[in-house]
């Protein structure tokens, strides 16, 4: 049983390294054209973003609450605030509205 766990887990470990390390490896001396370049930048954002947006959205009761700590939070953050109050200006922002409205 614990030699098929850890078989599972090497194999699993291997799964993903492997999307990871190959283009690494077999694209390592090709140039990209700067159009292509400057649009693979934007990628991580945009994934992250994806992710995280539903979560907000459903993360509590109420959808303005929602929306109203998400959008505290990017206020913070656009002032550059540390993570830790952005978080909790986000937290502060939900329940307000919800103590207010709700």
């Amino acid at each position: 049983m614990m030699s098929e766990m850890i078989l599972l887990v090497l194999a699993m470990g291997l799964v993903t390294y492997l999307p990871r390390m190959l283009p690494m490896v077999f694209l390592k001396n090709m140039k990209l054209a700067s159009p292509v370049k400057r649009f693979l930048e934007f990628v991580p954002y945009a994934v992250l973003a994806s992710l995280i947006f539903p979560g907000i959205l459903y993360s509590v009761e109420n959808v303005p609450s929602a929306i109203i700590g998400a959008s505290t939070s990017i206020v913070l953050a656009f002032f550059r605030f540390n993570l830790v109050l952005i978080v909790m200006g986000g937290i502060a922002g939900v329940w307000i509205t919800d103590m207010i409205f709700f």
